[in-house]
């Protein structure tokens, strides 16, 4: 009974910090106003959060990653083609981040020095949580002989993670189309071969 109370204290403060981000950004954002909007006290966010405000950053952050992370894996297991699916994957992904103004709230420069430093942190969890998600269908793939047989899956993850994140950060002004165009130019080929 005490974890699942636990738990559900947990999910509350996580809840609480997701609300205040969007609401005053990451930088604003203090652990009394996490507290306050979760109802409880500040000693007992901390208590239940021994990482603080930069557990929460990861917390909130990991949270909505792994709702990315199966919607992309249920994508993945209609798609046929490999190169669709890198294209359509990283597509989803940046308009996923864009579409959500909390997201966006991780991206921003007075942001970046507190999720940059839990990011670097918690990159290997991050990169274990994006391959556990793609590596059943990377492995398929690369069985049928649809990828290249020299490459692996954290490597491909991370690349992958690397593009996508630095389309949302720095917005060329390319459409859709055209965007599609460059990741099928440039990005497919180092997945699938020439």
């Amino acid at each position: 009974m005490a974890s699942a109370t636990t738990d559900s204290t947990r999910e509350r403060i996580i809840d609480a910090a997701e609300e205040c981000f969007a609401r005053y950004g990451v930088a604003k954002t203090t652990v009394e106003d996490i507290a306050a909007a979760a109802g409880m006290s500040r000693a007992t966010v901390y208590r239940s959060v021994t990482g603080g405000r930069d557990e929460l950053i990861l917390a909130v952050m990991l949270r909505e990653l792994t709702r990315f992370l199966d919607r992309l894996a249920a994508r993945l297991s209609r798609e046929d083609s490999v190169p669709d699916a890198v294209v359509e994957g990283v597509l989803d992904a940046v308009s996923y981040v864009r579409d959500r103004p909390h997201m966006a709230h991780f991206m921003v420069p007075e942001a970046a020095g507190h999720t940059q430093a839990v990011v670097t942190g918690a990159a290997e969890r991050i990169l274990d949580l994006c391959c556990d998600h793609v590596r059943p269908h990377f492995e398929a793939a690369q069985r049928a002989g649809r990828i290249r047989a020299g490459i692996e899956v954290e490597g491909t993850t991370e690349f992958l993670f690397r593009i996508i994140a630095s389309l949302i950060v720095m917005d060329r002004g390319r459409d859709t189309d055209a965007t599609r165009n460059f990741l099928r130019s440039y990005v497919v080929p180092v997945i699938v071969g020439p």
